[in-house]
């Protein structure tokens, strides 16, 4: 299967999950965009690295990579090669003599090592037919900026969803529809994931 290469485009704090992001990857050289909600500590871990900071000690992804490369292992790329019921899989294809190892591992945490080991981020069609979100046109292009952990910056605000139904059960497909593009335009993809995992398991029934 051909591969789909994705950029980090931004982190959002959840508002409705607490001690939960939002980590926003874009499709390079296109428009979809792949929210996966990851822990606080995968997405500090992220952060940190992406705005090069220092922590006092090494984190447990820095030591990761310290032990990896104390070892002659390298990272190559990282892969989302699966979703499962609204998870996704990924695996980090590794390298040490020119022999090839691929290790299963939470998308957060293969993207905490990524950005240490400055590889690329791939992905499949399928995965992004299925979850990636289409920003129109008109809609502004997200801030590529990570927000700060501390809380001190944030890039874009995750937005509520106004008049946000209590449960997105109730609602038929039009509306599940609407409240996409309603979530879309606030920029709360959060919400907008949820909305957009029922329309997908509604489709495949």
């Amino acid at each position: 299967m051909k591969k789909i290469g994705l950029d980090i485009i931004g982190l959002s704090y959840s508002q409705t999950q607490s001690g939960a992001y939002a980590l926003v990857l874009g499709e390079k050289n296109g428009d979809r965009r792949l929210p996966i909600i990851i822990g606080g500590f995968e997405a500090q871990a992220i952060a940190i690295e992406l705005e090069s900071m220092t922590p006092s000690r090494p984190l447990t992804h820095d030591l990761f990579k310290t032990f990896a490369l104390s070892f002659d292992i390298n990272i190559k790329e990282v892969i989302i090669y699966n979703l499962v019921e609204g998870i996704f899989f990924a695996k980090i294809i590794c390298e040490q003599d020119g022999k090839i190892q691929e290790i299963d591992a939470r998308t957060s945490d293969s993207i905490a090592l990524a950005v240490r080991f400055n590889c690329p981020i791939s992905t499949y069609e399928f995965i992004l037919s299925s979850a990636g979100i289409i920003l129109e046109e008109g809609i502004d292009e997200l801030n590529t900026e990570v927000e700060d952990i501390e809380g001190d910056d944030v890039p874009f605000e995750e937005a509520s969803v106004t008049d946000k139904p209590k449960s997105i059960n109730d609602l038929s497909n039009k509306e599940l529809e609407i409240a996409l593009q309603k979530a879309l335009d606030n920029e709360d993809y959060e919400q907008a994931s949820k909305v957009r995992d029922e329309l997908n398991q509604r489709n495949q029934n």
